[in-house]
């Protein structure tokens, strides 16, 4: 059985301890530059973690630092032969992250990039009824996420909310998985037109709204997403088709023909058991930690890898450059 550290002990940080236990692989060691934080698991810690990589006694590492640490902190792991799997976003920067794709085929150590949400049951339906042919040709759709964040979630952290550590705001951090659900269920865009501003977090340096439109082949999908709504909203996605619509809302996933079948699914009420968690949020993280885990012992890339994970990453930066564009 493969054996885990973990460095970044802040907020996603227990999803990923709890995950490994709920499928049996050893935590032996975790780094953190508070030693309060990396000395409350039962196992040795650093605070630095070219200490913790020279050390070794691990097969994979788990990143789950603040964004602009991801790729240096990837690469070193990978660059020892260290299998990493980094929490989103990749990197903050396209160059970043085929740096670390790199590393990983120069040292043949595996790469994989946390999107949950994609092994939700939701996911998995509409992603079928697509490529099955089902639903027909894709014509149009959109995605919304519309959450709420204070000055407090900012201040919380002083890597937040700046360009050159958070790598910009609603959309490479809150929103960035609905993007990426949209490209695991379209493939890879053909265009983007985008516009982002910074409207009510005077406090911070980078955007909190974003909108604009992506085309897929001949499908243009919109988009919204800010985090100043009142509340954190169910993130939305209708894909609508020359068959049918599909729409996934939170995690619940419908199917509708246009012959009257439908189609549902939810939340994975047995994997809820399986693993002793009631979010499925923490279901789809155990499940993809324990499918990346599968993937190494088998010899394979992990889903998502590297290069699919890059493919978000051009996504999100391409709004980005989209946006910056149309400011010029």
């Amino acid at each position: 059985m493969k054996k885990a550290a973990i460095i970044g002990l802040g907020n996603i940080a227990p999803m990923h301890i709890k995950s490994l236990e709920a499928i049996g692989v050893e935590i032996t060691a975790v780094c953190d530059n508070s030693e309060e934080r990396a000395g409350a698991l039962n196992c040795p810690f650093f605070t630095d973690y070219n200490e913790m990589l020279s050390a070794g006694g691990f097969d994979v590492l788990h990143i789950c630092l603040p964004h602009y640490l991801h790729a240096p902190v990837a690469v070193a792991a990978l660059e020892k032969g260290i299998h990493v799997l980094c929490e989103k976003p990749m990197a903050t920067t396209i160059a970043d992250a085929e740096k670390m794709i790199e590393a990983s085929k120069k040292s043949g150590a595996f790469l994989g990039v946390v999107f949950q949400n994609r092994y939700s049951t939701g996911a998995a339906l509409i992603k079928e009824a697509l490529q099955s042919g089902e639903l027909g040709e894709v014509l149009g759709g959109w995605l919304r996420v519309t959450w709420f964040r204070d000055a407090s979630y900012y201040a919380e952290s002083d890597w937040r909310g700046k360009w050159a550590t958070e790598g910009g705001g609603v959309l490479i951090n809150q929103s960035i998985h609905t993007f990426d659900m949209m490209n695991y269920f379209l493939g890879n865009p053909t265009d983007i037109s985008a516009s982002i501003a910074n409207r009510a977090h005077p406090t911070i340096e980078v955007e909190d709204v974003a909108e604009g439109i992506i085309t897929y082949g001949n499908a243009k999908i919109s988009f919204f997403v800010n985090t100043y709504h009142p509340y954190d909203a169910p993130a939305s996605i209708e894909i609508i088709c020359k068959n049918g619509r599909a729409t996934l809302i939170g995690e619940d996933a419908t199917i509708t023909l246009s012959n009257g079948t439908k189609k549902t699914a939810g939340a994975d009420t047995e994997a809820q058991r399986q693993f002793g968690m009631k979010s499925y949020w923490g279901v789809s993280h155990v499940k993809q930690i324990q499918a990346f885990y599968n993937a190494i012992s088998e010899n394979r890339q992990p889903s998502p890898s590297g290069e699919e994970a890059l493919l978000t990453q051009r996504l999100i930066n391409g709004i980005y450059e989209s946006a910056k564009a149309h400011l010029s």
